[in-house]
């Protein structure tokens, strides 16, 4: 069994990560929308804003696939929607890194600000966050799928106590007392 078999899809954690990859995606969205309809040049680094933002059209295009990908993975739910948001966040920590240090160069192809290095790196906390919520944490519970797949031995214990409590499973087929 896969580790992205293990959660079902009507799991209370789905929630967190269904509303959580919509809400940043609607945000994404609208923002290259907006980008879009001021018809602002692909590679323009001259400092457009929008919505306390600098912006282009490259970042307007960018902003709407990766809104759309996180309203998408929120439509699938589950593992795949923690997923998407784990690797999307840790993608926007990084171009706030990377654009920290292009600031004021060629480079920023993108036509990056500070405010906009700020943004990425919130949303970038705040989309891996909700990646990570029911995966990690020091107190995860003991059916939460992820815990068992960190102490299997335990996990497996706990199955076999389990199983042994059921009423019938005590006494072996045939026998008599």
């Amino acid at each position: 069994m896969e580790l992205k078999d293990e959660l079902p899809l009507d799991h209370k954690l789905s929630q967190v990560y269904r509303w959580g990859a919509a809400f940043c995606g609607v945000v994404l969205l609208v923002f290259g929308c907006l980008g879009f309809a001021d018809q602002l040049s692909p590679f323009n680094t001259d400092g457009s804003h929008l919505a306390g933002l600098s912006t282009n059209g490259v970042l307007s295009l960018i902003s709407v696939v990766v809104g759309a990908a996180l309203i998408a993975g929120a439509f699938v739910g589950g593992n795949f929607a923690s997923s998407l948001n784990m690797a999307v966040g840790t993608l926007f920590l990084l171009s706030g890194f990377v654009h920290v240090f292009i600031l004021d160069k060629g480079a920023n192809i993108l036509g990056f600000g500070m405010s906009n290095v700020v943004f990425s790196f919130v949303m970038g906390l705040v989309v891996l966050t909700f990646g990570m919520y029911g995966r990690v944490s020091s107190r995860l519970p003991h059916d939460n799928p992820y815990w068992r797949r960190r102490h299997p031995r335990e996990a497996a214990r706990e199955a076999t106590a389990a199983r042994r409590a059921l009423p019938g499973a005590g006494t072996p087929t045939g026998s008599r007392t």
